[in-house]
């Protein structure tokens, strides 16, 4: 193992050092390595991180030292990073959030997987990729890295191989986690690249040569295999995400679109109302009545119950949550899977229903909210700043979206792709954790760093 990351490293240092755009790419495209993990100098790290630290190593050296003079005499020359002052905010309060945490080795570990290594790919990004089509090389590392997860997830559905949760793995309970060690994962991995690859199909001309078609018709592939997958891991928030995220992309595409998404909105709304099974189902999902929703308003109780207790300004700190809400924690809940009537009533005084509807419940890493993970982490300030960044993020892209639209530009169906993408994040986050995970916190970064190429391209042009 040793020796192999070592000839790996020599190898990626003379890619990045020969080719950095490559080296780059070779890194979006191989997000999951972060499952890959070692110790150097026993300090615990990943393959993806060593990647990154390298290309970041190679960009210092070759880009900024030796015109480190004229880089500072003309930085009121240079145009400022999108969401510059955020990064800077978010640096700060992230490494605060590290000290609430006592400065422990896993906060910092944390810290630098989920915060500065995904900052750092966001400035190569800019920096390395500002040529005007640059930004399809990375839809293509990304659509390699779909391939690759959702190929395996497939697989594993049809064969049952390398799923080592044995009820996951039976035929009846199957649940694919492709590289990932659950389900859940594969849907806050995909469904952003999905919306991402949809905006990308349109985006390109719908009479074109031989090798655009195929073009197209692999990404359309690999969006259908994505969803599939999705599906094939009953990621349900995911689904229901990536729902929401085409009703937007429909209702903002244009006017046929729009008529197109509003029927259809309308004549599902009527199918379920009409058939019971189906009312039931959206209703008891809708208000959290289901196994997993029960357990995340009973994580999400728990959660603000410790915040309230003397954590609202600061959170819990990095990596600490599970030790946090510990003295908070309920072992388990009562659930009442066959909607007894009167179950409270009638649970209170059976001790042989207590034991059959008894639920435990785990301890999780985070709260499963998207507003109270980054507020449990980074203390409300942090948890304010996603918002903002999140809020500025869609008001750019829809103002973008607006500009391409009166100048007919097919540029529009990107924005619509990055307006899906984050929708599906935000949607899935109210249930799920989507940025708190080495691949997913670069995912997100990724998006504000293709969504910053059209903001600098468009404030360039008219300047």
């Amino acid at each position: 193992m040793t020796i192999g990351i070592i000839i790996f490293s020599i190898l990626f240092v003379v890619l990045s050092w020969t080719r950095l755009n490559l080296a780059l790419l070779f890194i979006i495209a191989t997000l999951p390595s972060y499952l890959i993990r070692f110790n150097i100098l026993s300090i615990p790290s990943t393959l993806l991180e060593l990647m990154i630290i390298i290309a970041f190593a190679v960009w210092i050296i070759k880009n900024i030292i030796p015109h480190f003079r004229s880089w500072i005499l003309n930085r009121k020359n240079r145009v400022p990073y999108p969401f510059s002052w955020e990064i800077i905010a978010l640096v700060i309060l992230s490494f605060i959030a590290v000290g609430v945490s006592g400065f422990e080795l896993s906060a910092l570990g944390t810290w630098k997987a989920y915060f500065f290594e995904p900052i750092v790919l966001f400035i190569l990004l800019l920096n390395v990729f500002h040529k005007r089509k640059d930004w399809q090389k990375i839809l293509w590392a990304l659509l390699i890295s779909a391939i690759t997860v959702s190929f395996l997830a497939i697989y594993q559905k049809i064969t049952g191989h390398y799923i080592f949760n044995e009820f996951w793995a039976n035929a009846e309970t199957r649940r694919v986690v492709s590289w990932f060690g659950y389900p859940n994962a594969i849907g806050l991995y995909l469904a952003p690249l999905i919306m991402l690859f949809i905006g990308w199909f349109f985006y390109l001309p719908k009479r074109t040569n031989i090798s655009k078609s195929i073009q197209k018709l692999l990404i359309i592939l690999i969006a259908f295999t994505s969803a599939l997958s999705i599906y094939f891991a009953k990621s349900e928030g995911a689904l229901i995400g990536l729902v929401a995220a085409l009703g937007v992309f429909g209702l903002l595409a244009h006017k046929k679109a729009r008529t197109i998404t509003l029927t259809l909105a309308i004549v599902a709304a009527i199918t379920i109302s009409l058939y019971p099974p189906g009312q039931s189902y959206v209703m008891e999902k809708f208000r959290l009545e289901d196994l997993s929703g029960q357990i995340r308003q009973q994580q999400w109780q728990e959660t603000w119950q410790m915040l309230q207790d003397g954590r609202i300004l600061s959170g819990t700190g990095l990596n600490n949550y599970q030790e946090a809400i510990d003295s908070y924690h309920q072992e388990g809940i009562f659930y009442n899977s066959d909607n007894i009537e009167d179950f409270d009533s009638r649970l209170y005084g059976s001790a042989e229903l207590r034991a059959k509807y008894w639920q435990p419940v785990e301890v999780y890493l985070y709260p499963h909210n998207i507003f109270l993970n980054f507020w449990s982490e980074l203390g409300l300030l942090g948890a304010l700043l996603f918002v903002w960044i999140i809020a500025k993020y869609f008001a750019i892209a829809y103002r973008l979206l607006r500009k391409y639209q009166k100048e007919n530009s097919k540029n529009r169906y990107i924005m619509l792709g990055l307006i899906g993408a984050m929708t599906t994040i935000v949607v899935h986050g109210l249930v799920d954790v989507p940025y708190f995970k080495n691949d997913l916190s670069i995912i997100f970064w990724i998006l504000l760093a293709l969504l910053s190429f059209f903001k600098l391209r468009k404030e360039l042009k008219h300047n």
